[in-house]
């Protein structure tokens, strides 16, 4: 028998066993860029998936930090349509899925927050207007969430519109929601990390009820021009609140809504409100989606109706920068209280 002709091909001695190499293992991300993306377009289907997915992992091997005491935070703005309520239920959600004991108090008479959460309305079920009315406390109005072990929800109706008219002669009338949560939370055997109080767009008492029972306001902020012209009306109406009623509060927190990082308008938006506000503004921005706009339909948050989409990712991430700026925002509140009491 003849021998083959040609250069003998010795194996590779270094492996173990005299193998081949194995060939390598790529992630999630490696396939999803090689098959889908465009060269370095980052607005390209397969950089976008690649990107949520990656952000995804991030986010399950990372621990949401409790506040070393209850933050009690407004999320107001007096405009319409900027994401006031959306973004109230999904940073609840996001927090009480990661974790934290979250209260969402509901003070928007539409009661839209109380929608998204699963609230099933009824002619006797007790609200927000009850616990304003002073005919119940906070801890008969509120419900367990049927998603989120660790949220509580005190529900809204339209009932609750017509407050400021029935209340509007009685004295100390901006603190009643401030006493009711105050004695809560004195009472309750649960300690809550977080209470989230969704206002209604509007300046009127329903807000500074909520204003004068919190010490923080988070403003989301549209990526829009006139979103811009309402934030500085909004502010003044806050700084009022602060020398008036409630010298604790402070802004802790802004987030841009309905972000969109393929327009110039909205990447300039960002930057306007980050240079004026810097310390306050968050990194994280929330996209347009469509699937934010469609889960209070289903009588879910973002953060359970789809939780790898764009829309859930990004206010986990919000939620994450909240939480990890807690130490930090409760020593200013602390610092502001000290100022005024030895004033």
């Amino acid at each position: 028998m003849t021998k083959a002709k040609g250069k003998r091909v010795r194996p590779d001695k270094s492996r173990a066993g005299g193998m081949p190499p194995r060939p390598k293992i790529e992630s999630a991300s490696d396939v999803l860029n090689r098959i889908f993306a465009k060269g370095d377009d980052e607005f390209s289907v397969g950089a976008e998936i690649a990107n949520l997915t990656s952000r995804f992992a991030a986010l399950q091997n990372v621990v949401f930090p409790k506040p070393p005491q209850t933050r009690l935070i407004a999320v107001a703005n007096q405009k319409g349509g900027v994401g006031k309520t959306t973004t109230a239920v999904n940073l609840a959600a996001a927090l009480a899925e990661n974790g934290a004991q979250v209260l969402v108090i509901d003070m928007d008479p539409q009661g839209n927050a109380s929608t998204a959460l699963g609230a099933q309305r009824t002619h006797d079920m007790a609200t927000t207007y009850d616990v304003i009315e002073g005919r119940i406390g906070i801890g008969q109005a509120k419900r367990p969430s049927t998603v989120f072990p660790t949220l509580d929800l005190v529900p809204a109706s339209i009932d609750l519109s017509g407050t400021e008219l029935e209340v509007a002669n009685l004295p100390e009338r901006n603190l009643l929601l401030n006493r009711a949560l105050s004695q809560f939370l004195a009472e309750s055997q649960v300690h809550y990390d977080y209470v989230i109080v969704d206002c209604p767009p509007s300046l009127g008492l329903l807000v500074l009820n909520a204003m004068c029972a919190v010490t923080e306001v988070l403003i989301p902020v549209q990526a829009e021009y006139y979103a811009l012209e309402g934030l500085q009306q909004l502010l003044h109406t806050i700084e009022l609140v602060q020398e008036n009623y409630n010298r604790s509060l402070i802004v802790s927190t802004m987030l841009i809504t309905m972000y969109d990082r393929r327009t110039l308008l909205s990447r300039e938006v960002y930057d306007e409100v980050k240079e004026h506000y810097p310390q306050i503004v968050l990194k994280t921005t929330i996209p347009r989606s469509v699937k934010i706009s469609e889960a209070p339909s289903f009588g879910e948050s973002i953060i359970s109706y789809d939780p790898r989409g764009a829309g859930a990712i990004s206010y986990s991430e919000a939620a994450l920068e909240i939480a990890e700026r807690s130490k930090r925002v409760l020593n200013m509140i602390s610092k502001k209280q000290s100022s005024w009491e030895s004033e």
